[in-house]
Order: structure tokens, then C-alpha cells, then sequence
């Protein structure tokens, strides 16, 4: 068991959160409001529900007790018959990413397509790469004038690549990361393919909107990359994302109101740990402020008069944070290793806590929408709300 009190936001006495828990009777949305919990199934039975609706965060509710007082079962950890086990915030919202949203993330991807999946070969790539543009990315507003002019001399160098197509032209990558209810929660395994040998951690922050597309709150995700596989080529970017397990979030959706706004994502720092059972242990950061594009520019190119979502959607924002430490041997890079502890912090979102299984060997996905109706039906869950 574990008291989930370390991994709330540094405020969460002031915060209003919502989540998702696995009771005996089924899947159940929680809202955390003044430090404690109440199930709120009574008033929204899914979170997409639940994010719809404008008096979320004066729903009420069956109180479960002081968030400070309750214990959680995490995946790994012996069986505890009281203990509270959180899923992922997100039900029936699609899961989408937007990808190559920061400089370093775009060096990375070139590199990747470079290398062609090699880990050895990225390093020479990257010092070559880097010396050449890295600070002229860094600066370039996508779409403007000055990253045409960018793009022109990387294509007359022989450097032009799709990913920093992405990077710095008018259109930013949106794929879709993991189908409606595929994602993770806290205290989850988070699986890498067995068939991966080059395989990334991405700390990011997701933002989930509603129906309309409005931006309504915050959460934290792990994006899980599979480099080898992607670096082959990027119409394998499907097999290198969507996987069994591997689009995690939580541990709570931070609702937006006058103590919590977009400007605090904007000002957001995303912290990374592994600590892995060999001894290995990696640190990094990841600041909002140097994302190329506005969060709520790509909520916009994910959500719009093109592309609409009625049950809302849930968008990771990328990451600048790509590891290249070296963990077993010089220049063979970072990758994962069964039995990673990862943690995704940000002070206002709290910790996303989960360890690295393979995608064959975490619990398999059998809960799908048809599941999640006929247990919404069996409750009484579906009838009119008032």
C-alpha cells in the first residue's frame, strides 16, 4: 500500500481534482475538493461526463474520506483488500500526443531518423547536428517567415528532415496515442515492447478538454517512446506509441479555475526520475516555457471545425526531454530495463508513479466501451441527470 499524500500537487489542499477509482462495483469518478474524496458517480457516471458539465466542481457526493488518510494499492506492491486503486482520470475522451513540440525533442527525432534506429550512430549524428542548427531551432517561431527561411538553407545543406517539417512549420504533429479507455493510471504498470531496444520515458503534461474543445484541466503523462522502432521509419510511428499500457496519466485531472489557469502549464517544470533495480538512476527536467507552440495552439489543431470529439480529448503537449545518458555501455545511449521505477512530477500536477513492464507482460487491455456500458447499466448509472 501507499498514502498517495507525496504525489498530490504541492496545493492540493486548495486544488480541485478529478479522478477515477477501481471499486468492487465497477469504475467510478472521484472529485478531491478542500483535501478530501467523494464519488461522484451519482452526479456524472464517466469523467468524460463529468468534464462536460460546467458545475463539476461543486458536484457532490459520497465522501471516501481525507485524501491525507487514504492508502492506494499500487500494481506492484503486495495485495491490501482496503486499499484504494486509482486509473487513469481519462474514460471515454480519445487519447491524442502532439510530437515535436520543443527544439531538443526535434533534434532527437532527426537524429532518430538518422540513425535508423542505432543507438551508436545517434551520437555522432546528434554532435554533428546540433552544432549546426541547435540554437538557431531554439529561437524559430513555427510558421514565421524566419523558419521558411530556416527550412530553405536545411534543404540546400542536405539537412531537411519531416520531423523538423513538424518542429517549425505551420502544422504541428497530432497522432493519436492510445484508443478510448487504453490508459494508465498512478501506481500502474507501463509497458515497453519486448522487441524494443532503444526505449524513452517522455514526461509531459496533457491537457484534457471538453466537448467543445475548451481546455478544462491538466494532468500528467507519460508518453512511452519505442526510438528503435520509430527511427526505422515514421510510418511506424503507430507501432512505436500505441502499445499495451504505454500511454500513462494521472495521477488526478487538475481543473482549471482562479487558482490553477493555462499560465500556470505555461510556467510549468516537469520533472523525471528512473531508478532502476540495476542501480541506475536518471534525473531531468523538462520547462513548458521553451514549447514551441502555445499549448493552446495545439489544442487547436487537435480540436476544431475539422475534427470534433464528443466525449472531449485528452492531448499530451511533447516533451523537450530526450535521455541520452548511457546506461549499460559508452554510446549505447538510455533505454529501458523491466522493473524501472518512473516518476513524472510538476508541482502543481503532482506525481505520475508507475514501473516499466513489457507491453506482453502487463495486464492485458480487456475493458473496453461495450464493458464499461453494460457496468454503467447494471449500476443505474445511465438515466437522466439533473
Amino acid at each position: 500500500m501507499a498514502r498517495l499524500i507525496d504525489d498530490l500537487p504541492r496545493d492540493w489542499m486548495d486544488a480541485c481534482l478529478l479522478g477515477r477509482l477501481r471499486l468492487p462495483e465497477g469504475p467510478t469518478p472521484v472529485l478531491a475538493r478542500g483535501g478530501r474524496l467523494f464519488d461522484i458517480s451519482a452526479f456524472a457516471a464517466t469523467s468524460a461526463e463529468a468534464l462536460a458539465r460546467s458545475d463539476l466542481a461543486e458536484a457532490e457526493g459520497r465522501d471516501l474520506g481525507g485524501l491525507d488518510a487514504l492508502e492506494f494499492q499500487r500494481a506492484w506492491d503486495p495485495v491490501a483488500p482496503d486499499a484504494l486503486t486509482l486509473l487513469s482520470p481519462v474514460d471515454l475522451q480519445c487519447i491524442k500526443a502532439s510530437g515535436v513540440t520543443f527544439a531538443v525533442s526535434a533534434l532527437e527525432r532527426v537524429i532518430e531518423e538518422g540513425a535508423r534506429g542505432d543507438p551508436a550512430t545517434a551520437g555522432v549524428i546528434r554532435q554533428s547536428l546540433s552544432s549546426r542548427i541547435g540554437g538557431d531551432l531554439a529561437s524559430v517561431r513555427p510558421g514565421s517567415d524566419r523558419a521558411a527561411a530556416l527550412k530553405a538553407a536545411l534543404i540546400a545543406d542536405g539537412l531537411w528532415s519531416q520531423y523538423l517539417e513538424v518542429a517549425i512549420g505551420p502544422d504541428a504533429e497530432i497522432f493519436t496515442k492510445a484508443p478510448v479507455l487504453a490508459s494508465v493510471g498512478w501506481g500502474d504498470w507501463v509497458g515497453v515492447r519486448s522487441d524494443s531496444a532503444w526505449s524513452n520515458p517522455e514526461p509531459e503534461v496533457v491537457i484534457v478538454c471538453d466537448p467543445a474543445g475548451r481546455p478544462v484541466g491538466a494532468s500528467l503523462g507519460n508518453d512511452v517512446n519505442l526510438r528503435d522502432i520509430e527511427g526505422r521509419s515514421a510510418l511506424l510511428l503507430g507501432k512505436a506509441k500505441d502499445n499495451n499500457a504505454s500511454a500513462a496519466i494521472g495521477p488526478f485531472i487538475r481543473l482549471f479555475d482562479a487558482g490553477f489557469t493555462m499560465d500556470h502549464v505555461r510556467g510549468a517544470t516537469v520533472a523525471l526520475e528512473v531508478t532502476g533495480q540495476d542501480g541506475f538512476v536518471m534525473r531531468g527536467e523538462s520547462s513548458m516555457g521553451l514549447i514551441s507552440r502555445d499549448p493552446e495552439e495545439l489544442v487547436r489543431q487537435a480540436s476544431g471545425p475539422n475534427h470534433q470529439y464528443p466525449d472531449g480529448v485528452a492531448l499530451y503537449l511533447g516533451t523537450m526531454f530526450a535521455p541520452i545518458d548511457d546506461r549499460d555501455a559508452p554510446g549505447k545511449g538510455f533505454t529501458h530495463k523491466a522493473g524501472d521505477l518512473v516518476r513524472v512530477s510538476s508541482e502543481r500536477l503532482g506525481a505520475l508513479e508507475n514501473k516499466v513492464t513489457t507491453c506482453d507482460g502487463a495486464p492485458a487491455w480487456t475493458f473496453g466501451v461495450s464493458a464499461l456500458m453494460r457496468n454503467l447499466a447494471g449500476r443505474g448509472l445511465l438515466g437522466a441527470r439533473v
